[in-house]
């Protein structure tokens, strides 16, 4: 992968242990966060963070559905996007 960066999102309904279980995920798999911003709208809960893949043990693909399923278990949506897809999708 050339760019070494990823974006995190993370939406769902708050509870306690979301940051937690996401940020879990990924010191397992050797993503390092460069910056994160979160929210909570009432109940709903919001994250979005850049992620450094640099040390990335195992493949992005391993990592995006670890991330999934991790999500799901805490009844969120969690989604990993490399920085250009982000980017490119994002752009007007």
């Amino acid at each position: 992968m050339g760019e070494r960066r990823a974006v995190v999102t993370v939406l769902g309904v708050d509870r306690i242990g979301i940051v937690a279980a996401i940020t879990a995920v990924l010191a397992r798999h050797g993503g390092n966060i460069e910056d994160i911003r979160m929210a909570t709208m009432g109940e709903l809960f919001t994250m979005i963070a850049l992620v450094n893949l640099e040390g990335l043990q195992g493949d992005f693909n391993s990592l995006q559905a670890a991330l999934a399923a991790s999500g799901s278990e805490l009844g969120v949506q969690a989604s990993l996007q490399r920085r250009e897809i982000f980017d490119a999708m994002h752009r007007i």
